[in-house]
């Protein structure tokens, strides 16, 4: 806690800011663009608030999506990565869309980067031939996560209980092959870990269409993920799968700023 001399060179504590939302503001100002992911420890330190105030407030804002947590620490969330809107997106797109425009032109795919926005996915980009036609995913439209190689490969990146959070009371099934039960989405979760990221979804969002998925990084959290699509099998998707993987970690290392972005989208 701060502390302020008396005259008498007597050392008081200063006053913690006598608002919530001043010591919202206090934290949140921690993760200004550039922070990175800091540990509870190092919040409590640069806003001088108490350690349990602190930790109950990040709780909360974590609880309603403006940060986001895992064993690493804390860092922006998907509500203030929306807040920041055309900006973050803006970014996201410069990096990923000449690759993802790549990615189906060397597999004949339908490829998508999208976002998690909710408990939903959020499309910022769909390029393919004939085959994208048949597919009712579009620029700006959103899907349930769940149901989507896109959504799980961004949700296995979040704590189970954020998981949990995020998806209470939304596992509706799109298709007959759709995940239903929260059990089940944590056991698929599971195994996209084991993967190391990569996702897999057949006819769980469209009948006759499969899909795999690989999530982009910002710092120690996902932001993004792209995919591949088509009305293909497992076989075929497993094929492409290390091509997907290593997309989002190219697009991953531009947004971090150790590739500079390829002159005409190469």
């Amino acid at each position: 806690m701060l502390e302020l001399a008396t005259p008498g060179g007597t050392a008081l504590p200063a006053p913690l800011p006598p608002s919530m939302v001043e010591r919202v503001t206090l934290i949140m100002d921690c993760f200004a663009p550039g922070g990175g992911t800091l540990t509870l420890e190092s919040v409590a330190a640069r806003t001088a608030l108490p350690r349990s105030t602190t930790h109950r407030i990040l709780d909360q804002l974590v609880r309603v999506g403006w940060l986001a947590h895992t064993t690493a620490g804390y860092a922006v969330g998907q509500r203030a990565l929306r807040l920041g809107g055309a900006q973050a997106v803006a970014e996201i797109r410069a990096a990923a869309v000449p690759l993802v425009q790549e990615l189906s032109w060397r597999t004949g795919l339908v490829a998508h980067l999208g976002v998690l926005d909710g408990a939903d996915v959020r499309y910022l980009d769909k390029v393919g031939g004939p085959v994208a036609a048949a597919l009712p995913s579009r620029v700006g439209g959103r899907v349930p996560a769940h149901t989507t190689a896109i959504g799980k490969a961004l949700l296995a990146w979040l704590a189970p209980e954020d998981v949990d959070e995020l998806t209470a009371g939304r596992l509706e099934r799109t298709t007959a092959r759709s995940i239903g039960e929260l059990p089940a989405l944590h056991a698929e979760l599971a195994r996209i870990r084991l993967r190391r990221g990569v996702a897999f979804e057949s006819e769980e969002a469209v009948p006759g269409f499969a899909c795999v998925a690989a999530a982009v990084r910002g710092g120690e959290f996902a932001v993004a993920a792209i995919s591949l699509c088509g009305p293909v099998g497992r076989t075929v998707l497993e094929r492409v799968a290390p091509l997907v993987a290593g997309t989002a970690r190219t697009i991953s290392a531009r947004l971090a700023g150790e590739l500079a972005p390829a002159a005409n989208g190469g």
